[in-house]
């Protein structure tokens, strides 16, 4: 669950830190009073599109945290550990600076925008103000039904199918109707194959090519200098070597005139033997270096060839072999579409695959559908819809999409007797809110996220039905920890806890601030929630009440 929430700088909040209680919360004032910002700086921290303006006015950044708890969070705690952050804890942080550039970090370190889009999955739920107009379009509705079926991970491996098996169908149908253009195509690709693997180039051969050319090139330079050093060591007539051996030779012998020249004398000799090697090494050399222009000739030659074909494909020689993998792979690729009853037998294929996962998911999305159309059925008559039905039809679709085989429609029947139609079709605003909101919190009790947060999603309702909603939200914090922005006093008197937001002038700016309400500020607020400007004792006595209530429920 949240557990704490941190705001700096923040549209109209200079600085906030809020510490989240369990259970049903509420979250409540005037109107304009700021109770929705609270919830856009967690969508914010969660991973949704932010900019400079909601940089508080004269500060030079916004800066957003937010704390969950980890307990018996076992799929988060997997998360984090899967892609190398921190376990010990769940630690979302958001800046976003004046250029509009944005850094995020989870635990500390830096995180992306898609990360945090992953991770807000087991974290938080959040049902906007107008979720409910949102159910009148159909990728709306079948999204909600996939979610409730826990269906993410299917439709992904479905998508990639799919995009398999059309693939092969395009290419299927491109080689029926470009057959000239391909052969074309496939002609070039074959002299290049051809042109390339008679090259018969490797990285290594290319290599010692380019060491032994070198060395060719300049066998003359390198056998005189062998020569000029082993003429001055002990060739020539004034070999130096001979002299130093001869000068080593009297230094011993007058070391026992005086031990003390002992160590210099070791160390002449020393250099003596390391002039003595290179000396036989430098005649191994002479013996090894041959004047060969004929190799020398043909390693130019080579060289010369490799050159000329890697620049006209406008590649380094060291990109031949790379090249040469791709062309074959297109080559095999044309190959195949010149093949048209393998191309159709891989397409066949590829499409029993796709159809193999999307039966999978038909599968699940009827049965959820089931459990989904006869909750929402329930809940609706909780909702002062007394008779009303409510269905999710699955419609087939011929050859099937990337989301499956079939489309997802929400059907309703608001009233008793009346047959079912599409919900777009047939329902009233206020219909629309009612069943929005038992769609919302039914789908919500599937969800694995911890915190579920309902922004003025009561619109449209009040009376008993907003009591009637109240007390679902109340039974819903049994569970998660549900947070509510409301306007309604019903809703809000079945919190567990209440927080006020208000709006407030300092210095003629205009800033949010937050108050949590122990149960003598809770009547003040359910009051003025019930009676507006002017609050009477009958209105404090009745907001009273409505906490007693609320009270004598839950125990």
């Amino acid at each position: 669950m949240l557990q704490r929430l941190i705001i700096r700088d923040f549209v109209i909040v200079d600085q906030l830190e809020l510490a989240f209680d369990s259970g049903f919360g509420a979250l409540t004032g005037e109107t304009g009073a700021g109770k929705s910002i609270l919830i856009d700086a967690l969508s914010i921290i969660l991973g949704e599109r932010a900019d400079a303006s909601i940089i508080r006015a004269g500060a030079e950044r916004t800066d957003l945290s937010a704390e969950f708890d980890l307990t018996e969070a076992n799929a988060m705690t997997a998360w984090l550990q899967k892609n190398d952050f921190d376990t010990t804890t769940c630690l979302l942080r958001r800046v976003v600076d004046q250029s509009g550039r944005s850094r995020a970090y989870i635990n500390g370190t830096a995180a992306t925008l898609g990360q945090l889009r992953e991770i807000a999955r087991y974290l938080a739920d959040i049902h906007g103000q107008h979720a409910h107009h949102s159910l009148l379009q159909a990728d709306a509705q079948r999204n909600l039904l996939d979610t409730h079926a826990n269906a993410h991970d299917l439709l992904a491996q479905l998508a990639t199918t799919h995009t398999a098996w059309r693939h092969l169908r395009d290419a299927r149908l491109a080689a029926a109707t470009n057959h000239e253009a391909s052969e074309r195509e496939r002609e070039l690709l074959t002299w290049q194959v051809k042109e390339l693997t008679a090259l018969e180039f490797s990285i290594e051969d290319w290599q010692e090519t380019e060491i032994e050319q070198r060395r060719l090139g300049n066998a003359s330079a390198l056998l005189e200098a062998a020569t000029a050093a082993l003429a001055v060591l002990d060739e020539g007539d004034t070999a130096a070597l001979s002299a130093l051996q001869h000068a080593g030779a009297r230094l011993h012998e007058l070391t026992s005139a005086d031990p003390a020249l002992a160590d210099a004398a070791a160390l002449f000799d020393s250099a003596i033997i390391q002039l003595e090697e290179s000396a036989l090494a430098l005649r191994r050399y002479q013996d090894r270096l041959e004047l060969d222009p004929a190799r020398l000739s043909a390693l130019d030659q080579r060289i010369d060839t490799v050159t000329h074909i890697a620049r006209k494909y406008r590649i380094t020689p060291e990109e031949i072999p790379d090249l040469l993998a791709r062309l074959n792979g297109q080559l095999a690729e044309l190959s195949l579409r010149a093949d048209p009853s393998a191309l159709a037998e891989h397409e066949k294929e590829a499409y029993a695959a796709y159809l193999t996962q999307a039966k999978k998911l038909s599968a699940l999305r009827a049965k959820t559908a089931k459990q989904l159309s006869t909750a929402v059925t329930a809940g609706m008559q909780e909702l002062a819809m007394d008779g009303g039905q409510f269905q999710i039809v699955l419609n087939p679709l011929a050859e099937g999409a990337a989301f499956g085989l079939e489309t997802i429609e929400f059907q309703v029947a608001a009233n008793a007797g009346q047959a079912l139609r599409p919900l777009a079709k047939v329902a009233s605003g206020g219909e629309l809110s009612r069943i929005g909101l038992a769609l919302q919190v039914i789908a919500s009790q599937a969800n694995v996220a911890g915190t579920l947060i309902f922004d003025e999603v009561d619109v449209g309702i009040g009376g008993r039905v907003a009591e009637i909603v109240g007390r679902m939200l109340r039974d819903l914090g049994k569970s998660r920890q549900v947070l509510c922005v409301t306007h309604l006093p019903q809703v809000a008197a079945q919190a567990n806890w209440q927080w006020s937001i208000t709006k407030e002038t300092r210095n003629t700016e205009v800033f949010s601030s937050v108050h949590v309400l122990d149960q003598t500020a809770r009547v003040a607020e359910i009051a003025r929630m019930l009676g507006g400007e002017k609050i009477t004792h009958t209105t404090h006595r009745h907001a009273a009440e409505m906490l007693g209530l609320s009270a004598d429920r839950e125990g």
